[in-house]
């Protein structure tokens, strides 16, 4: 029993590092905001949160935060760290914790669409009450610079409403989206190999 638990938090740190090299291999997406990079972080922690339980989920979302600090520092006083693992959160544990109640594809379908709404919610207070005003204040910018920012990539962002409609609701639907597919892909290859390994 022992043996498995050392198994199982070192699947844990592989996944959790996994995640933060996932996380500075960002790319822009068109017609959203410029702030906002596209990233598979979340990809090893909700396959690792299927197999392993929520409580695991969680433990690799935290490895992914010391990764990135470990590699890169912080250029946000460590607020776009707290709101990475927010929306990780909001969107992996719903999902697992559904998922763990009765596993199967169903379930697992309902549990990360639930997570992906979830989050896209999470992300408008994410984004418009904690990011935002902080870069905002930094650089000495108002939201109507912020919104500037955003209408040079879509014109159609001209207020905090239409970024959040436009913006960051868009975003994070498409990103949990290709997340969630990826998991359905991958989870039932991967995840025989990952309990195989904490069971040797």
């Amino acid at each position: 029993m022992k043996k498995q638990s050392v198994r199982q938090l070192a699947l844990i740190a592989i996944l959790g590092g996994m995640a933060g090299v996932l996380m500075l291999l960002r790319t822009p997406l068109p017609l959203m905001p410029p702030f906002m990079d596209f990233d598979l972080a979340s990809l090893p922690e909700i396959i690792g949160g299927f197999a392993l339980g929520p409580v695991a989920a969680i433990g690799i979302i935290m490895v992914k935060i010391l990764v990135k600090l470990t590699l890169m520092g912080t250029n946000s006083m460590f607020t776009g760290e707290l709101c990475n693992a927010i929306l990780s959160i909001a969107y992996v544990l719903p999902a697992v914790c559904i998922y763990q109640h009765h596993k199967s594809k169903r379930s697992a379908e309902t549990g990360m669409l639930c997570g992906t709404l979830i989050c896209a919610v999470a992300a408008i207070f994410t984004n418009l009450c904690i990011i935002i005003p902080f870069y905002a204040n930094l650089y000495g910018m108002s939201m109507d610079d912020i919104i500037a920012m955003c209408q040079a990539v879509n014109p159609y962002v001209t207020n905090p409403l239409m970024l959040a409609v436009l913006g960051i609701v868009p975003f994070n639907l498409i990103k949990r989206g290709v997340e969630s597919v990826l998991t359905l892909l991958l989870y039932k290859k991967i995840s025989p190999l990952m309990k195989n390994y904490i069971r040797q």
